[in-house]
């Protein structure tokens, strides 16, 4: 039998009957209202990310929290794991640059973050300071035609079917190809430090 997707609303209940909190107190303590609280644990609402970052900090936890519940911290190796990813279900964040698509956000401790994300910046200027962070990653391009700008390396243009791997911790950026208004690209991000996660959605929620 597989085993049913944790949702936010689940989450943060739990965070809530731990502490032995009511809703009026969890309201007070994170400055979101009563009534939005009960619509996200009942699954009828769910939050922004600014909201979720807000819930982050005034609880002093971390964000990738937000997205499942806290594994067993056994040593052992975890086998067999499985998780089905759709846009629809996807952790969504916006950027000026970006629209994020987290997948599969219920694994936790992964190695490896898959990324569809949607390309709209169309210069480098548009883009601001190119992006760095631990690890590696592998980009492909779904739909539309993107260009990657680094560091030490010319301006390559990718099309449809193309792709490149990449070393995340030089200075990178990617922007929609001359001729096209957006680009659809489906990414890997990958390290062997811990945290990946938290330090992808808190750069790109900061717009980096």
């Amino acid at each position: 039998m597989s085993k049913q997707q944790v949702t936010l609303g689940q989450i943060i209940r739990g965070i809530r009957t731990d502490n032995k909190w009511t809703l009026k107190e969890m309201s007070s303590k994170t400055g979101i209202p009563v009534s939005t609280l009960s619509k996200v644990e009942h699954d009828r609402l769910t939050l922004t990310y600014d909201k979720l970052q807000q819930l982050s900090l005034r609880l002093n936890i971390r964000m990738s929290d937000l997205f499942a519940e806290n594994e067993p911290t056994s040593q052992k190796p975890i086998m067999a794991r499985r998780s089905l990813g759709t846009s629809e279900d996807a952790f969504q964040v916006k950027t000026d640059n970006y629209d994020y698509y987290y997948l599969c956000t219920e694994l936790r401790r992964k190695r490896m973050i898959p990324i569809l994300t949607r390309v709209r910046a169309k210069s480098v200027e548009q883009f601001g300071a190119l992006e760095q962070h631990q690890g590696e990653e592998f980009i492909y391009v779904i739909e539309g035609s993107i260009e990657v700008h680094t560091d030490f390396y010319d301006v390559m243009t990718l099309d449809a079917g193309q792709s490149v791997y990449l070393d995340s911790t030089m200075g990178h950026a990617y922007i929609v190809a001359e001729g096209c208004d957006e680009a659809l690209i489906i990414g890997v991000c990958s390290s062997e430090e811990e945290g990946l996660m938290d330090s992808l959605v808190n750069m790109n929620g900061l717009g980096i």
